[in-house]
């Protein structure tokens, strides 16, 4: 079964403007459907535990073929 190449995931690089991104999806013939906000964490020991400790956040656009 081939796979569905309408969909892609494109996400806001470190030093790029969520314009930027969205101008970049347009040139590459994308529709904006979903905009999703993704936790970044990293892993830290306290007290003998792992924790995980929220850093950042990532802003990911979910796009459609024009």
């Amino acid at each position: 079964m081939p796979k569905n190449n309408n969909k892609k995931r494109f996400e806001v690089q470190e030093h790029e403007t969520i314009g930027q991104c969205l101008d970049r999806m347009k040139k590459e013939g994308y529709l904006p459907v979903r905009r999703a906000e993704e936790p970044v964490f990293r892993e830290e020991t306290k007290n003998g535990e792992k924790v995980m400790e929220p850093v950042s956040k990532r802003i990911v656009f979910h796009a459609v073929k024009e």
